[in-house]
């Protein structure tokens, strides 16, 4: 195996052998995707080390990304292996109980985010921050790469009205932050207090897609299967918000799109008018083995990104749902709540962060319109973050 360009914070640990946490009891955040460049478990190599690893925390899916989709809750259980306890982050409650904590002397976080709001694994490690700094636990954050760049930013800035657990920061839709720029902007910007200690990756530029990283990619979650899923996420995960079908049930999710009613040629034609560039939309038909639509045919299409530094995820999110509006105005609608515990707010206005994309659809408006006043918030959140970035 080759080495790879970019050296995580969980190698550099692993390099540096643990000295940091040696004679101290510590917690863990992680799940499948904590992993060093030659797929060691982060937890297996802590205890290898002599490390007295107390306890392993589970976000959303579980340490296996053993669960589906959203409002899937999984509880906690004795590791397999190493026979820990295993804490479940995303049970009937998400949040982290004190007896959990009761002899933890520092917890570590490593995750694999996707650099899109909606991800849960950043609000989770949000209420694992809050926990230390109310009881005075060390925190250290083992950063890695955004996969979808560090560049781009994207999207309406979230409204405080539409927090949630897939959301619950002022922050574009996709923010071009690594997981620990994020906690620190978080931890500073909200006051919370938490003191992060962040490792830094070595060798990570902002302008790296995970493939130009040379790391291994495990899904950090079951329906982010590779680096492309997460690369057109921040956008086709709106379609959550709808009853078209985010691909979900299939071997690319998130990357096809489509429902019964629809007709492929007749929904490409009107995707191809709308000017969106570095992709290619394929006309396809597919069967869902489970989720929306399980078992009925569906027409949509592939979405195959050909230049990934001209793609605008959010963008071809907001475009998809605005075409089916317009060609299936008798078929199309919009998802009813409960969504990510929220059970009053229309799940659509949760996952963008405002009520103005659904208003623009169902008013029928000009996309432009509404790009252009996300500008204004893309550009704000640019100049917000810029004193919080690592690299």
């Amino acid at each position: 195996m080759e080495e790879p360009l970019v050296e995580t914070g969980c190698d550099r640990l692993i390099d540096k052998g643990f000295s940091r946490f040696k004679g101290r009891r510590v917690g863990l955040v992680s799940n499948q995707a904590s992993i060093s460049r030659n797929l060691d478990f982060l937890a297996d190599s802590m205890i290898s080390a002599g490390i007295e690893l107390c306890c392993i925390f589970g976000p959303q899916h579980g340490i296996f990304a053993e669960t589906q989709a959203n409002m899937v809750e999984w509880e906690g259980y004795r590791h397999p292996w190493l026979g820990i306890p295993v804490y479940s982050l995303y049970g009937k409650e998400r949040t982290v109980k004190d007896e959990w904590l009761s002899d933890i002397d520092a917890i570590v976080i490593d995750l694999q985010d996707v650099g899109a709001r909606p991800y849960t694994y950043l609000w989770t490690s949000v209420i694992v921050m809050k926990a230390c700094a109310e009881r005075g636990i060390e925190l250290y954050v083992l950063d890695r790469p955004n996969p979808i760049g560090g560049i781009d930013v994207e999207g309406p800035i979230l409204r405080e009205e539409f927090k949630s657990f897939v959301g619950l920061f002022p922050m574009t839709m996709r923010h071009g932050l690594t997981i620990g720029e994020a906690l620190k902007m978080i931890d500073e910007t909200e006051r919370i207090g938490s003191n992060i200690d962040v490792l830094k990756m070595r060798g990570w530029e902002r302008s790296m897609y995970f493939a130009e990283t040379g790391l291994p990619w495990v899904p950090p979650s079951p329906n982010i299967p590779t680096p492309e899923s997460a690369l057109v996420y921040p956008g086709t995960v709106l379609l959550e918000g709808t009853n078209i079908s985010e691909g979900r049930g299939t071997t690319r999710p998130f990357e096809i799109v489509g429902a019964p009613w629809i007709e492929p040629q007749r929904l490409l034609e009107e995707l191809d008018s709308r000017g969106l560039e570095g992709m290619h939309f394929r006309p396809l038909h597919f069967i869902p083995t489970w989720d929306k639509y399980s078992g009925k045919l569906c027409g949509g299409v592939q979405i195959h990104v050909t230049d990934a530094a001209k793609f605008k995820p959010v963008r071809c999110g907001a475009e998809i749902i605005a075409a089916a509006a317009r060609l299936y105005p008798d078929e199309f609608r919009w998802k009813e709540p409960p969504y990510e515990y929220e059970w009053k707010i229309s799940p659509i206005d949760i996952l963008i962060g405002n009520s103005e994309l659904r208003n623009a659809i169902d008013s029928g408006t000009n996309m432009q319109t509404l790009f252009d006043d996300w500008q204004k918030d893309e550009e704000s959140f640019r100049v917000q973050r810029e004193r919080f970035l690592l690299y």
